[in-house]
């Protein structure tokens, strides 16, 4: 079940935006997106009350179409909200901990390597994400991009985990990461910054579940 809603996962804040992200949101959710995480980081990002208000409006629309909403390292917030679930980084506050506050709710983690994989399942994580795959614009703090090898060496190990690809994700390499093994693709840009956020959603959607339908034969 989780692998199906980790398909195309849209990540987004305010700055990721060129316009109101309410009206993003509808577009990419009209495209076809299974899973939505409210990631609101980076200069300019709102805070307090705007960040709350901006935050249940996006929930609002995701509730409308049973789309999980998770949200980035707050969870302050997440259990405001009471949001699908919340997604925490290695420097974030520590995932056994998270589990502890948020009860059966949804958590992510983000990984860069299998010992970081391991230690998100004792924490009873829900799916890791793993990334960046490819060099990204989208984080300014992002790790070195760990490559497609690294999808292949965590499925070598981790069989069964629920695993999301991130970082630099395009409609060109989309099937890439889904035959190396991930069960979706997480992205920001891909969608935020296109011209057309329906159309190129729709895309992206037909490419992961057809090469995950092939990879079912």
């Amino acid at each position: 079940m989780m692998k199906q809603k980790l398909s195309l996962y849209f990540v987004m804040g305010s700055v990721d935006c060129m316009k109101d992200p309410l009206a993003v949101l509808d577009e990419a959710i009209e495209g076809g997106i299974t899973m939505f995480q409210f990631r609101e980081k980076g200069k300019g990002a709102l805070t307090g009350v705007a960040k709350y208000r901006l935050a249940e409006k996006l929930f609002e629309r995701c509730l409308a179409h049973n789309i999980p909403f998770i949200v980035n390292d707050d969870v302050d917030l997440a259990l405001a909200l009471q949001a699908d679930g919340i997604h925490v980084g290695q420097e974030d506050e520590a995932a056994e901990r998270v589990r502890d506050r948020i009860g059966n709710k949804y958590l992510g983690v983000s990984v860069h390597n299998l010992t970081e994989v391991k230690k998100a399942l004792a924490a009873h994580a829900d799916y890791v994400g793993l990334g960046p795959i490819f060099p990204t614009v989208s984080k300014d703090d992002a790790k070195q991009a760990c490559g497609l090898t690294m999808i292949e060496h965590i499925r070598a190990h981790e069989k069964h985990v629920p695993l999301v690809a991130i970082g630099g994700i395009t409609e060109q390499t989309a099937e890439q990461v889904i035959k190396a093994g991930a069960d979706g693709i997480a992205v920001i840009s891909a969608i935020c910054r296109a011209e057309h956020i329906c159309e190129q959603t729709k895309r992206l959607y037909e490419i992961v579940m057809r090469t995950k339908q092939e990879g079912d034969r």
